[in-house]
Order: C-alpha cells, then structure tokens, then sequence
C-alpha cells in the first residue's frame, strides 16, 4: 500500500497562530507541511506542489471554506478536512457534499485532529491501491501475457469500433496478419520454452518497426495482427514488407547458434458496407496466399469488386 507516513499536508486558516500550531503539529507528526492564510495563497501552493490532504478553515478572508474545498477536490484532486467554530451554522453534511472527507468543529482537539488525518490518508491509500489494481486488472483483460501486445479480444473490440469510424468519414483503413513460417518446427527443434522467447522477440521487433498509428496485437499462437487505420493497400503493403524483412533479420540464439525465421504477412483493405467477419476472412486468405508461395513475402488480397481484387 501506498505509504502516506510522509504525506504532504497544506494548512489553510487566517488565524496566524491556530495555523503555526497546526503545522507543528503536521511536521511532529511526521508528515510534510506548508502553510497557507487565505484561499488564494492555498490555490498557488495547490499550483506547484503536489499536496495529498488540506486542512482548512471554513471562513477565510478572500474566499469561503466550502468553495475552496470543492475546487481543491476537482482540480487538485487532493482530500480535504474542513474546520470550523460556527458548528451550528455549518453542517457535515454541508461539507461532504462539496467533496470534503471530514468535518471538525473548533476549539480543536490535536488528539482527535491526528486521528482523523490518520484516516483520511489511509483511505486515500486504499482508493489509490484500487485504483492501480483495476487499471492493473483493465491492462490484463486485453494483453496477451507472453508478448505484452494487445489480445484477440481486444482486436476484435477495436477492429469494429475502426470499420465503424472508416465507414462514418469515407476514410481507409487496413489489416496486416502474419504467421511465423514453420513454427513448429522450431518448437520440436529446440522446446517452447525457445518458442515462447522467440514469440516475444519477434513481437517486440514488429512493435518497434510499426507506425505510431497503427497497433499491433498477437491473434493467437503464433499469428499476430496490425491494425492499420487511415492507410490504404498500397500503403499496408509497405508496412507489411517492413515487418516481413524485421522478422527475417532477427537473429535467435538457441544452443549456440544463430536462428532465423521468417513469416508470412496478408494484407488487405477494408471497403464500405463490409462488416468484421469479411475483411478478416479476407486477409486470413491473403495471408495463406503468402504461406502457398512459400512464405517469407507479403500477399495483398482485395475485396471482390475492387480494382486488383480476387473473388
């Protein structure tokens, strides 16, 4: 878990010596602190300092408590414990809803005051920790483990999301897939342990020689697919080639030896009004185009129809 022992804490109250108090009591607790008389001197602080936790008085001289906490909340995405001697006139629900995470009425007792800044940094901690863990869980439902490339599933949920955008404005969109030539022959040759090193080598190869707009993604065994938008056949053949020639020049050291392989790339362009299944379909048989040649090239098949095209 995150470790809040040296969190940063701002003060904010006009009152000088109930402020200087406040800090000493931060910094004896341990915590990092500065502090602030007014809003606007907080906001500045909140401007070059990354601040875990304010601590501030409801009524200031330049702006009201309940006002500040809710831009420090959406903005500065800090936590906020409000303060006040007019418990009557303010109420904690009054402070929650504008984001506030707890609510303390003056005279303060510095006892209860380090208990509740206890708590509020360790549920911060723990939001945080979540927040990791889902974004963490969120990277692992759409990338294949061995190549860190995206997976199948998520190939499928963008390739449709790009027909539908390419089809919307008229623009080009295609799709390489290749497979690695003879495969399985190299993982009886030297195990899969060797295999799955070389599935990651050539994965990060192909990643590094692609462009920025396009995604690259493992199909399944040893087929990977790049999804190309805003790029024409003409242009995929390009990329395809590209990609042919960086898998064939990667040298695999196995047993003391230098190992190449090399892949068979299919590409095809989308046209409109087909749906998902088609243009897969399609460069799944460019692809075996390829391999029939004898592999280590690039074939392009169009759509039927389409000037070059093959029914």
């Amino acid at each position: 878990m995150t470790d809040f022992r040296h969190a940063d804490i701002l003060i904010v109250d006009d009152d000088i010596d109930v402020g200087n108090t406040l800090l000493k009591l931060v910094l004896a607790a341990g915590y990092n602190g500065v502090k602030a008389e007014n809003g606007e001197q907080a906001l500045e602080i909140l401007k070059n300092r990354q601040v875990d936790l304010v601590v501030t008085d409801i009524e200031l001289p330049d702006i009201q408590g309940l006002e500040l906490t809710n831009l420090i909340t959406k903005e500065h995405g800090a936590d906020v414990i409000v303060m006040t001697g007019f418990g009557e006139q303010y109420t904690y629900e009054d402070a929650i809803e504008q984001g506030a995470s707890d609510f303390i009425i003056k005279p303060i007792k510095f006892s209860e005051l380090s208990l509740r800044i206890k708590r509020v940094l360790r549920e911060r901690a723990f939001d945080q920790e979540r927040e990791k863990l889902m974004g963490k869980l969120q990277e692992l439902a759409v990338t294949d483990g061995l190549t860190k490339l995206y997976n199948s599933r998520h190939f499928y949920e963008t390739l449709d999301v790009e027909i539908r955008r390419a089809r919307r404005y008229g623009r080009p969109l295609s799709l390489l897939l290749f497979d690695i030539d003879k495969f399985k022959n190299f993982n009886d040759t030297y195990g899969h342990i060797e295999g799955d090193r070389a599935l990651a080598r050539i994965a990060r190869a192909v990643q590094d020689c692609i462009r920025l707009t396009d995604t690259a993604f493992r199909y399944g065994g040893e087929e990977f697919t790049v999804l190309m938008p805003e790029t024409d056949e003409e242009e995929a053949l390009g990329v395809g080639q590209r990609v042919c020639e960086e898998a064939r020049d990667l040298v695999h050291r196995v047993e003391d030896k230098d190992v190449h392989l090399t892949i068979s790339v299919g590409v095809t362009q989308c046209i409109p009004g087909e749906d998902l299944a088609d243009m897969v379909k399609r460069v799944d048989e460019a692809m075996y185009k390829a391999k029939r040649a004898g592999g280590n090239q690039v074939a392009a098949l169009s759509a039927p129809g389409k000037p070059g095209g093959e029914a």
